[in-house]
């Protein structure tokens, strides 16, 4: 349930096309739906601008695939993170698509994109992460531009996102190893930069540590860092960004 859908619902009434009744029994689960081992927050998108999304990790396939299918029913659009694609198999919904890079699963995201958020990733090994990130902006309504395998160990590779780095209204790096790239980008740039920590690494790398704390000390000032392979988050704080910015 969005703010669209809500307004419909209340012109409909008010028109005589939709009874009251029926109108209440749409709202019904406002704000929450109780599937008794979990509460499926309808409301959210209405609250917060972006409805909720399915973290798919740690929960049994059935408890995806109910939860999913419910944000479904209500709203005709469904995000999924961290899935499978016996998950997917599992939903069967005609308009999903699985994306087997970043593992996610998504439907009937917005249709009109606007802005232009860019993404870039360090090496082919954080992409996965960086396609999380691009999956959930685009579903929510941006649109995304990736560039990725530019990181410093051949920085010179940036040189052809110059023309996107310029006219991005937010961008997204996406790093594992040492975690450098954000603090190279954030020097060149003056646009909203939200740096992700990745867990690609050697030992050192302690799981993306290494990369985590190295963003957060970047000397570049203004860099918003997300938590270890949270391409989810830095999608939806990319495409708040570039909502705001729109002309």
């Amino acid at each position: 349930m969005d703010n669209t859908k809500l307004k419909d619902i209340l012109k409909s009434v008010r028109s005589g096309k939709t009874s009251i009744v029926r109108a209440l029994d749409t709202l019904k689960h406002l704000p929450y739906e109780d599937l008794s081992f979990a509460k499926i927050d309808h409301h959210r998108h209405i609250r917060q601008g972006i409805p909720e999304v399915v973290f798919a990790k740690c929960k049994k396939e059935e408890d995806v695939v109910s939860i999913s299918r419910a944000i479904f029913k209500k709203s005709g659009k469904l995000l999924v993170t961290k899935a499978s694609t016996e998950i997917y198999k599992k939903l069967n919904i005609k308009t999903a698509t699985f994306h087997p890079l970043s593992g996610t699963i998504s439907a009937n995201g917005e249709r009109n994109k606007t802005g232009h958020i860019l993404i870039l990733s360090a090496g082919t090994s954080d992409i996965p992460v960086a396609e999380e990130a691009a999956v959930t902006a685009t579903f929510l309504g941006s649109r995304v531009e990736t560039v990725y395998d530019v990181g410093v160990a051949g920085i010179h590779r940036l040189v052809s996102a110059k023309k996107a780095l310029q006219s991005a209204r937010a961008i997204i790096v996406v790093a594992g190893m040492e975690g450098a790239l954000p603090s190279v980008v954030g020097g060149l740039v003056d646009k909203p930069l939200i740096a992700v920590p990745t867990s690609v690494g050697y030992g050192t790398s302690l799981g993306g540590l290494t990369a985590l704390f190295a963003m957060l000390n970047s000397c570049v000032p203004g860099i918003a860092v997300m938590n270890i392979d949270n391409g989810f988050g830095a999608g939806c704080l990319a495409h708040k960004i570039n909502k705001m910015g729109r002309s």
